[in-house]
């Protein structure tokens, strides 16, 4: 099937990449010139992108540079696949060596909820509300307390701006932010974050988090099971399995051996 020519989105897409290769702001005559197009269609379009956020007017420069959207854009959607890159061979190993069916889980903060974006289920393991793409709320999921257990609190509380009004499921988990602020102390001193039917009735979960060089909480590793059919040995070997796993994503996200 032959794709229909459309000159002015091509010309778009040629002006975004031109600036992505050039560290500084670039004149729209510039542009003309070295893309050989008409100097009327560029500022036209440059108009557009400027509308769309994809580039930004430097006045005293007289010249352009891409804006936050590309950078916005292209870091979420690396981020994603490269934690999912990461984190997926650490899944497969924390599943296959689990000694219970579980799901396990990669997860980022996207504010005061936790995105899921890694996910691998054992054989005749639990059926989950979790699934990639799927956001819950941070406070209530063992992911999630891995994470803000390794935030400041001035940061925590900046994420939770209702501290006496805290979201639940079903009426269960912490209810406000100094309800919150203890269990995160618990998953701090542990270096472990849990819950236990906080998100589904029956079935608990085991988190630790991966740190990245700047010391920032990037992804979590997270182990959900149900919780009547594993014993206190067995949660013990899942939590010294995810703490280690964890320790593994550090070391990836840091460039270590």
């Amino acid at each position: 099937m032959l794709v229909p020519e459309v000159p002015a989105a091509r010309a778009a897409l040629r002006i975004v990449t031109h600036l992505a290769h050039h560290s500084d702001p670039v004149p729209a005559s510039t542009l003309a010139r070295e893309l050989e197009l008409p100097r009327s269609s560029v500022y036209q379009l440059l108009r557009v992108l400027q509308d769309e956020g994809f580039v930004v007017h430097y006045p005293e420069a007289r010249a352009y540079g891409l804006g936050a959207l590309v950078a916005e854009i292209g870091g979420s959607v690396l981020s994603a696949s490269r934690l999912a890159r990461l984190g997926g061979p650490l899944l497969d190993r924390l599943v296959r060596a689990a000694p219970v069916p579980v799901v396990a889980q990669l997860a980022v903060l996207a504010g005061g909820d936790v995105s899921y974006v890694g996910q691998v289920a054992a054989p005749r393991a639990p059926t989950t509300v979790v699934r990639v793409g799927v956001r819950l709320p941070a406070h209530l999921t063992a992911t999630g307390r891995a994470m803000l257990a390794a935030l400041p609190g001035a940061q925590v509380r900046a994420l939770f701006p209702h501290r006496e009004a805290l979201i639940t499921r079903r009426g269960v988990g912490p209810r406000t932010l100094p309800e919150l602020d203890r269990i995160l102390a618990l998953a701090r001193s542990a270096g472990i974050a849990t819950e236990n039917g906080e998100i589904t009735a029956g079935y608990a979960s085991v988190a630790a988090t991966g740190i990245d060089r700047t010391g920032y909480p990037a992804a979590a590793l997270g182990l959900t099971y149900r919780a009547e059919a594993v014993g206190a040995e067995q949660v013990d070997a899942l939590t010294a399995a995810v703490r280690e796993a964890a320790a593994a994503l550090s070391a990836r996200l840091q460039g270590r051996a």
